[in-house]
């Protein structure tokens, strides 16, 4: 008999990229600063299951590229996936692979498309607030403008799509937020939970692995 579980776990392992203040990651600004905050002050790393949901949105992605890719669908053209992003603003730098950013062309239009998986597609009626940040800022920063979210339904691959329209003052709203974020880990302030705070967004405390040590403070 062999242990799978195990063996998936071993393949999973992987190390860590290390975080730094003054280099940020533009899929965490949408959510909640307390949060990532403690990821830079307390790194934890991840366990073995939250690995094996990373790695489930890896293979939805590769999917996406090859359904984009194929000859089958010939009106779209894929540009580029996984491309590499950086962005210096500010006196700090975002930056990262975008995993989930692939470019098409569709219509004569050059489109950047999102991809996200979930687990239940029926419940989302409109793209998340935290995905649309994070697209606005690609857009900002390849000064394309014409965006869209698809999510991915992990157990039967049905799918939505969102357009995001530009919105520069989006844009600079998530970058804002980097610098908050930034002067806060510079002078080892806390900010706010948002979270707590913000009746749309307190789910997130439910999942948070600083659950405990954010509840010391206020």
């Amino acid at each position: 008999m062999i242990d799978f579980n195990k063996m998936t776990e071993n393949y999973l392992k992987k190390k860590e990229r290390e975080k730094s203040i003054g280099r940020y990651y533009p899929s965490e600004i949408g959510g909640c600063l307390r949060k990532i905050w403690f990821s830079y002050k307390y790194p934890i790393k991840p366990d073995a299951n939250l690995l094996k949901i990373f790695q489930m949105g890896n293979i939805v992605h590769d999917f996406v590229v090859d359904v984009l890719k194929s000859e089958k669908n010939p009106h779209i053209e894929l540009k580029s996936a996984e491309k590499p992003f950086k962005m210096k603003i500010n006196g700090f730098t975002i930056s990262g692979r975008i995993d989930n950013e692939i470019f098409i062309k569709l219509n004569n239009e050059t489109a950047l498309v999102e991809v996200k998986s979930c687990s239940n597609i029926d419940n989302l009626a409109d793209a998340k607030k935290e995905h649309k940040m994070q697209l606005q800022l690609y857009m900002f920063a390849t000064k394309i403008r014409k965006g869209m979210l698809l999510y991915i339904d992990k157990k039967n691959l049905e799918s939505k799509v969102f357009t995001v329209p530009y919105d520069e003052m989006e844009a600079l709203h998530a970058i804002e937020r980097f610098s908050i974020l930034d002067r806060h880990l510079r002078e080892n302030k806390v900010p706010v939970a948002e979270a707590k705070k913000d009746i749309s967004k307190n789910w997130l405390c439910n999942y948070c692995e600083y659950k405990d040590k954010c509840g010391d403070l206020k």
